[in-house]
């Protein structure tokens, strides 16, 4: 078999795994969401910019509480990887978001996510809410 397919498939089923234990985490296990990342993590929240495992959890621990809806995933191998040769995967993910009793809104995350020993840990994590513009 291909290796470049081979990688590819594991990046696909690998998307679907994390982002399901993600979403789960995110919606009814905030103190866990520190496991995650990476100690060094990044994440950026909005134009908010955070770094440190603990420091991301506290940050999602303050947010009022939500309820996510994937509506498209996509994932692939990062090859030449800049994390330590480790295995590396870029994900990305859309949908819609609800905030405790709000309307929903549309939101796009891209994750950079690398293996740390049987776990898959995020490297960067950037989320963005998405607005429509307003043509003047």
């Amino acid at each position: 078999m291909d290796p470049a397919k081979t990688k590819i498939d594991q990046a696909c089923r690998t998307a679907e795994e994390f982002t399901k234990l993600y979403y789960e985490t995110a919606d009814k296990r905030r103190h866990l969401m520190s496991r995650l990342y990476l100690d060094t993590g990044l994440f950026a929240w909005n134009g908010n910019g955070i770094t440190g495992n603990e420091n991301i959890q506290k940050f999602v621990i303050d947010l009022p509480p939500t309820d996510h809806v994937i509506t498209t995933l996509d994932a692939q191998p990062i090859l030449d990887s800049a994390v330590s040769g480790q295995l590396t995967f870029m994900i990305q993910v859309s949908g819609s978001v609800k905030y405790q009793d709000k309307i929903p809104k549309t939101f796009q995350q891209n994750f950079i996510v690398t293996a740390q020993g049987d776990k898959w840990k995020i490297v960067s994590d950037c989320f963005r809410l998405q607005e429509p513009l307003i043509r003047t």
